[in-house]
């Protein structure tokens, strides 16, 4: 299960706001300090949860040829720490859950440029457009629902129409988790303020039962609490794989058009300009780019392996290339602040 993310602070901190105490940022089993094997050693701080993704870092020492060490927290909260500790930072290489907390840093100039070739290997639509960070897996923005409640034909194919009366009571999302704060943010960007203020408002006003993350949603979802879910796709996919397709109640729907709906965002990684671990922190790159790696991510997390000639696997799941994601700067996204206020402002956090 992946850890949700930290709600309310996770836009404040990932739009660069530095807090002053952020000195419990890594997960509560996290024991040791970055940096306390020595300068060799290559320090991650990691937004991805470590249950996920422990198995491939722990493969990182080999492939790098230094000690790893992992700290592990909510990746808004790690991106502040950094800002927070400036040139200071143990950190070598940021492998976040969203590029938004990549933005923040990389705005404050805190990433070095990545060799072109790392570049290349990624769609230019999923990597910095200033070249100082790489998307490494990609997660889809989709509607959920209930088979038994709607059909698949009529399951809306923008996220405009669930604001519709007929829709009033019946659908579900989580306002506080950094997915769905993340795909508000991608509105902002592609259509302004005003109209994502108003859309947000009528979510409100028809009746949208708000959840705590998106486990919850899909669990509103399959119990009927709900007929419609707004989630990400590997949530369904895992379910299915740990339950079995039949014992799902519950299918997805991707959204054609490049409705603000369908945003794809990445989970990526930078390299830390001033930390000292430059060399080392780009042979990690280039791991975490390899097939071994992005077969990984395709196989155990249920999401799209984004380096060039890597497929998933997952069966059922729709090629990459079919989805009709907006077209975005995923830098952009760093924006939060401002996403929170608005959600603040409706009511909605």
């Amino acid at each position: 299960m992946r850890r949700p993310l930290a709600g309310r602070i996770t836009a404040l901190v990932a739009a660069g706001l530095l807090l002053p105490a952020l000195a419990a940022c890594g997960s509560d089993d996290d024991k040791s300090s970055p940096g306390e094997g020595g300068d060799s050693a290559l320090v991650i701080y990691s937004g991805r949860n470590e249950k996920l993704v422990k198995p491939i870092l722990d493969k990182l020492e080999k492939a790098v040829g230094t000690k790893v060490e992992v700290r592990y927290g909510d990746s808004a909260e790690l991106a502040a720490q950094i800002l927070e500790e400036g040139d200071r930072t143990k950190a070598g290489l940021f492998f976040s859950q969203d590029a938004g907390a990549l933005g923040a840093l990389a705005k404050e100039g805190m990433l070095a440029k990545l060799p072109q070739e790392q570049l290349d290997k990624v769609d230019k639509a999923y990597r910095s457009a200033d070249g100082d960070w790489v998307g490494l897996s990609g997660r889809a923005r989709v509607i959920a629902y209930n088979p038994d409640q709607v059909a698949e034909g009529d399951v809306p194919d923008s996220v405009h129409d669930v604001v519709k009366p007929e829709w009033k009571g019946k659908v579900g999302f989580a306002p506080t988790n950094a997915s769905f704060q993340a795909f508000v943010t991608g509105m902002r960007v592609l259509e302004g303020d005003d109209a994502t203020r108003e859309w947000l408002k009528a979510l409100k006003d028809n009746g949208a039962k708000t959840y705590a993350h998106n486990l919850a949603t899909l669990d509103g979802v399959e119990a009927g609490e709900v007929s419609l879910g707004l989630v990400n796709h590997y949530y369904w996919y895992e379910r299915v794989a740990e339950k079995g397709e039949d014992k799902v109640n519950s299918k997805l729907h991707f959204l054609p058009g490049k409705d603000p709906g369908a945003l794809i965002n990445v989970a990526g990684a930078g390299v830390l300009k001033d930390s000292g671990q430059s060399e080392t922190a780009q042979k990690a790159v280039d791991f975490l780019l390899s097939e071994e790696a992005q077969t990984y991510f395709a196989d155990k997390t249920m999401e799209y392996p984004l380096a060039a000639g890597v497929t998933s696997t997952v069966e059922g799941l729709p090629p990459f290339d079919s989805l009709e994601s907006p077209d975005i700067d995923l830098g952009k996204l760093e924006s939060l602040q401002e996403t929170l206020a608005m959600l603040q402002d409706v009511g909605l956090v």
